[in-house]
């Protein structure tokens, strides 16, 4: 792997300011002049006990699905924090980074990510009530492994429903493109290639090592999180047939034939997750970083300086979704083999960011 030159711009503040220890991509990617717009407020417990939750996902009436990649379990939590299991999903076998992932939603339909015995795979269900019923695999074959597992689904303002895969520790493959590992995929809700995607298959974008948050804004530009290796974690705009470098460039590159990320930290602060769009900023969980990332929009989709919210405070952050309120929920994920459990976790947490 090589790492090309990366100009480091490094801000130092105290806890509590608006800005935060930040490592940005400078050179050909300049910092963006946009600056928070608002300030998260404190935030409020809405459900605990739970294990490892991954993602959160709103469903009709305001009710949240939430996946717990150990246990399998999805489960409905209510915006008063009442907490019911949907049961157990069929075929999940957790394994490292593995197990019960991604969650999206449409209409009656739910579609969960899930590490099965031989591969990754998506599967849709229809929710009436508590029942999940119409169980049907969409996507099968996505390489699974104990690390670099991808996960994440989301739908877009297209309509089409985006998942991240992970490399699997074979860095390889994020280059190929007739492998489905180290992508992001598009698809109707069927699991076919959406009409446009640029190279005819599932395939959106390649060259990632580990996508874990997804996020659109208010212009329908996609953004994504990415872990690195050793160096930089990121965040990048996503253009249709991209190639976002992995494994020959870690970070800002300056090889026009790579999308540089437009954001970078260093791995220690960062280990970026679950994304959200609110207030003109992406706000991005950071796991090993154990904070909420504040990252201002430009009107462009640059970014300006990021700012580091709940520092400390809570442990390991993974899921960051925008609630029907404005809010963002949150959710802790220090029961998952590499965090220091605290009274009460695994919890979600309201967020008020308007």
């Amino acid at each position: 792997m090589r790492v090309w030159l990366v100009i480091m711009m490094t801000v130092v503040v105290t806890a509590g300011c608006a800005a935060a220890p930040a490592e940005v991509g400078g050179g050909a990617n300049p910092v963006g002049t946009a600056r928070p717009a608002t300030t998260p407020g404190g935030p409020r417990t809405v459900a605990e006990g739970l294990s490892a939750p991954w993602a959160i996902a709103f469903a009709e009436g305001g009710d949240a699905l939430v996946t717990e990649r150990d246990s399998a379990r999805l489960l409905r939590v209510t915006a008063a924090g009442r907490v019911t299991s949907l049961g157990e999903v069929e075929g999940v076998e957790p394994d490292g980074e593995g197990g019960l992932m991604g969650v999206a939603v449409r209409g009656e339909q739910v579609f969960l990510y899930y590490t099965a015995a031989s591969d990754n795979r998506i599967v849709r269900y229809r929710l009436s009530g508590e029942t999940l019923s119409d169980r049907k695999v969409i996507v099968e074959g996505i390489p699974k492994g104990g690390i670099h597992n991808g996960g994440r689904l989301a739908f877009g303002p297209d309509g089409f429903l985006y998942a991240t895969t992970g490399e699997t520790g074979e860095s390889r493959l994020a280059q190929d493109r007739d492998s489905l590992a180290g992508k992001i995929l598009r698809m109707t809700t069927d699991g076919a290639p959406a009409p446009g995607n640029p190279f005819g298959s599932l395939v959106h974008s390649y060259g990632h090592r580990n996508v874990q948050g997804l996020a659109w804004d208010a212009s329908g530009r996609l953004y994504a999180s990415e872990f690195g290796a050793n160096s930089f974690d990121e965040v990048n705009l996503i253009k249709a047939g991209g190639n976002y470098g992995w494994p020959e460039v870690e970070g800002v590159g300056d090889d026009s034939r790579y999308v540089d990320p437009i954001v970078t930290w260093s791995t220690s602060e960062a280990s970026p997750s679950g994304m959200a769009y609110a207030e003109g900023s992406l706000w991005v969980g950071a796991l090993r970083g154990e904070r909420l990332w504040q990252v201002p929009l430009d009107a462009d989709g640059s970014a300006g300086r990021p700012a580091a919210r709940l520092q400390g405070e809570h442990g390991r952050l993974r899921a960051v979704t925008l609630a029907p309120d404005g809010s963002l929920w949150v959710g802790t994920s220090n029961k998952d083999g590499r965090g220091d459990a605290r009274q009460g976790d695994d919890r979600i947490m309201s967020v008020p960011v308007g």
